[in-house]
């Protein structure tokens, strides 16, 4: 591979534009600036999303899952996502409270198509909130609540491409987290008994 000081750029949007094209009329006509019944229909059998934020640090994308649909709706242009218990790092919510632009694709296990929605989200602590997401007597500890810019669907070519549903487990030999935490930390942390132990708590705190 050519080095990076070698490689040619694209500095201006103009390239962009002269080398891909114009997007077709399906493209810009499928964008929908509410929940439509299609797309509320969509996004409520998802049970999983990755969310993504900006900040003064840079960017996050963020996994988010649930029992049932990871979001919840508040109106038709208006979404709601409990924030269950993490790592604690806090980069998307961090994000959110200094800058609120997000992004979230949802996927359904079996489906090669993705519903994506922009928009800009707030980070609210409102108990009668927060407790619309009760689960087994646990409250998430805060609510994303995230206004809809725009809702349409992406192209469903990489995850055919990627065989995302149809190729079954391919996580043999690869390293576990606590394999990477011992790596990362020369042996201090991490192996196969912080795998455990995380697998066990993960499972008795997973709200």
């Amino acid at each position: 591979m050519r080095g990076l000081i070698l490689m040619q750029w694209v500095e201006d949007i103009s390239e962009l534009e002269a080398l891909y094209g114009t997007p077709g009329a399906p493209a810009l006509r499928k964008v929908a600036q509410k929940l439509t019944p299609e797309y509320r229909k969509w996004i409520m059998a998802s049970r999983f999303c990755v969310v993504s934020t900006v900040g003064p640090n840079g960017t996050d994308g963020s996994p988010r899952g649930d029992e049932g649909p990871v979001v919840a709706e508040l109106d038709e242009q208006t979404l709601a996502m409990p924030d269950w218990r993490g790592n604690n790092r806090m980069d998307t919510l961090r994000n959110i409270v200094a800058d609120g632009r997000i992004s979230l694709m949802f996927m359904v296990p079996g489906s090669n198509t993705i519903v994506r929605v922009n928009g800009f989200a707030r980070v609210t602590v409102d108990e009668d909130t927060r407790a619309t997401f009760e689960h087994n007597s646990r409250l998430p500890r805060s609510v994303i609540v995230i206004r809809i810019g725009e809702i349409y669907t992406q192209c469903a070519r990489a995850p055919m491409r990627a065989g995302l549903w149809t190729s079954g487990d391919e996580s043999e030999g690869l390293p576990t987290a606590g394999e990477i935490l011992a790596a990362m930390t020369n042996g201090e942390e991490g192996g196969q008994p912080y795998d455990e132990a995380w697998l066990a708590r993960a499972r008795e705190t997973m709200w």
